[in-house]
């Protein structure tokens, strides 16, 4: 398979990925002539990535092509989707293009359509790496056991469960954290790790499991303080604030829409989640039980709060007093 299509946010078991590839395609010691890292970022070294996947390794081996932040199946330019369709079918079956993008290939690019018609076709291979929404336990543990798997370690459906609440879905952390709890779980006489136990989890794993989405139940139950103290906690885990604002404007945004829609009478939860941006239809039914009793005037004075807390976060104020201000000082206080 020339063409290997790798996407998602992932960033960390995308990377393993990759490794496993080259380790498995190319000889060591040819390795500096048969392996390239490029950036599709430049559209120089995009069309370079095509040239060189088109030339036979030297040596034994494959040769492999790794282009980071491909754009052939995202804003892919016409010139260089002319490049890659005409070499869709010259790639010589010892040379292997790796497109790597973090974003979901764009299913209406040509480009795109080309590549899934040999994925189809099983000329090529693609795999997604993304990540869990923070809302959503049971893809944190499935990515728990997953990466779990991919390190060759076997886990207590427990400490799979320990792992995600204390972890979420920092995938870069969870690789971390698993080496270091196959190291403790030590090994046995034939040279396998033991199966990791939620009792390890426990006593080496220091929970950060306080996240965005928890800031803003506390914020929707009305206990500011509770919604400080969890982002203290955050950002002394060091989460930046910026991000934690994101996170809470999308979430206060969301239940906005649903409160809104569900007041103008719509009831069809594939409608709400398309309006209100959210991929997965079934948590509206989440969200609708949390906002039960809320009017949309309360997420409005929320996103109100969180937009004075954006400004003074970019005027350079410290990140705590910035949301201790916003969320505790009534307008006419600041």
């Amino acid at each position: 398979m020339p063409f290997h299509l790798y996407w998602g946010d992932d960033e960390a078991a995308r990377s393993r990925a990759i490794e496993a590839l080259i380790e498995k395609l190319i000889d060591p010691a040819w390795g500096s002539i048969n392996l390239s890292r490029l950036d599709g970022n430049d559209a120089g070294q995009a069309a370079q990535a095509l040239a060189e996947a088109r030339t036979p390794p030297l040596g034994s081996g494959a040769r492999v092509v790794i282009l980071q932040r491909s754009p052939f199946c995202n804003q892919c330019p016409a010139e260089l989707a002319e490049q890659l369709e005409s070499g869709l079918d010259v790639l010589p079956e010892t040379c292997h293009l790796v497109l790597v993008n973090p974003g979901k290939p764009d299913a209406r690019l040509r480009t795109t359509k080309a590549l899934q018609k040999l994925v189809k076709a099983g000329q090529a291979f693609e795999a997604s790496f993304a990540l869990p929404a923070i809302w959503d336990g049971a893809g944190q543990v499935e990515l728990v056991q997953r990466t779990a798997q991919a390190l060759g370690l076997r886990l207590e459906p427990a400490a799979a469960e320990g792992l995600s609440e204390a972890i979420g879905s920092d995938s870069a952390r969870l690789a971390s954290e698993l080496e270091k709890l196959s190291i403790y779980a030590g090994t046995d006489a034939k040279g396998q790790t033991h199966t990791i136990t939620a009792a390890a989890v426990a006593a080496l794993v220091a929970s950060h499991a306080t996240n965005s989405l928890a800031v803003g139940d506390a914020l929707l139950a009305g206990k500011p303080a509770d919604a400080i103290a969890l982002v203290d906690a955050l950002l002394e885990a060091n989460e930046p604030a910026l991000r934690i604002v994101a996170a809470l404007s999308s979430q206060i945004r969301g239940w906005l829409w649903v409160s809104l829609l569900e007041t103008a009478g719509e009831q069809d939860v594939a409608v709400i989640a398309k309006a209100a941006g959210i991929g997965n239809p079934k948590r509206i039914y989440v969200m609708r039980k949390q906002i039960r009793g809320k009017q949309s005037g309360h997420f409005l004075k929320l996103l109100g709060q969180l937009l004075e807390v954006e400004a003074a976060l970019k005027r350079g104020a410290d990140g705590r007093d910035a949301f201790r201000d916003g969320f505790l000082l009534a307008p006419a206080e600041r």
